[in-house]
């Protein structure tokens, strides 16, 4: 008689603070997945509601479950890394305190990863109050599977809570660095050491918060202040200029040439009034850097078309609309 041979292990890492009102409900749907060869890691970063007692309890029922707490707080992203290092399967899948997962989704995640380093799927957006924002991922962006990392350069497309990896990719993508999310580094990675697989279902329940770092909805869109607008624009162009150096200086990348070459546009851009240049190459490479955003070709032109102008031209317009005149006006211009 032939033994069946075991499946292999899979490690859910999970990161938890303070996330005890919807904690239950999460990991009911993880304790309860279909796949028979489990183990769940649960990584505490200091929680002061009921977080702790309940991962204690649902430690104390199921032998493949294992909580740990920090001594300190790390932050989302290195509490992640700690997690992923704690791990013992082969297979890992990220996921996060307050969403709600399909009961099939790791079993149909290892039956799709293949060759694959990273599988990941389309999911489905729910409030703060459990109700159905009738909206998934695919509504709001193109979801990418390949190997051409170029995607990720200017936009993401893998949430870490969808994400299935192979312990291999983590060789080449640890460590994380503070103050990227580290989805979007997998991502990137993968694609550049590997590929990226999809599975067009929505197999988890999304929890949106008005909250969020991510905020993919715009749920605060409303009540933002108007008076930050510069501010934000330019915080947001700084972090997206630290993001691809960090993107240039990966030993293992595609094309290594590209991208230094987009990160070099990018940051004349931030210096200058006008960047031709650069708008003309995000046009010629538009297939590859704009696949993710789900607008129309002529939204993405007009996309383009704004790259043209420089940051200090935008800073410019900024000052003739709060009436701020010349003095000002001079000084500004030798920047």
């Amino acid at each position: 008689m032939q033994i069946k041979k075991p499946q292999p292990l899979v490690s859910i890492a999970v990161c938890t603070y303070n996330g005890g009102k919807y904690l239950t409900r999460q990991l009911d749907t993880l304790v309860n997945q279909t796949y028979p060869n489990l183990e769940i890691v649960v990584l505490d970063d200091g929680s002061t509601d009921t977080t702790w007692g309940i991962l204690k309890e649902y430690e104390s029922n199921y032998t493949f479950f294992t909580a740990i707490q920090n001594p300190e707080n790390l932050g989302y992203v290195k509490n992640f890394e700690k997690a992923l290092g704690i791990c013992n399967g082969d297979y890992i899948a990220l996921s996060d305190q307050d969403d709600l997962w399909a009961l099939d989704k790791i079993e149909k995640q290892m039956a799709a990863i293949g060759d694959h380093l990273l599988v990941y799927h389309d999911s489905h957006f729910i409030d703060e109050k459990d109700e159905d924002l009738e909206k998934g991922m695919t509504d709001i962006i193109n979801l990418y599977h390949g190997s051409d990392p170029e995607p990720f350069l200017l936009f993401n497309c893998v949430s870490g809570h969808s994400m299935l990896i192979k312990r291999e990719l983590l060789d080449y993508a640890l460590p994380f660095q503070k103050g990227y999310f580290h989805d979007h580094w997998l991502a990137y990675v993968a694609a550049n050491v590997g590929s990226i697989g999809y599975i067009d279902e929505r197999l988890v329940h999304y929890r949106q918060h008005t909250e969020s770092n991510t905020d993919i909805l715009n749920l605060r869109k409303k009540n933002r202040n108007k008076r930050y607008h510069s501010n934000r624009d330019i915080n947001k162009l700084q972090k997206e200029l630290s993001w691809l150096k960090m993107c240039a200086s990966y030993p293992n990348n595609r094309d290594s040439k590209l991208v230094k070459k987009l990160t070099k546009m990018f940051e004349n851009r931030m210096s200058s009034f006008i960047s031709i240049d650069y708008a003309m190459y995000l046009f010629k490479n538009r297939d590859r850097f704009l696949c993710i955003p789900k607008k129309s070709a002529a939204s993405k032109n007009t996309f383009i078309y704004k790259q043209i102008w420089g940051l200090k031209t935008k800073l410019f317009w900024d000052k003739l609309t709060q009436k701020q005149f010349l003095p000002e006006l001079r000084s500004f211009l030798h920047l």
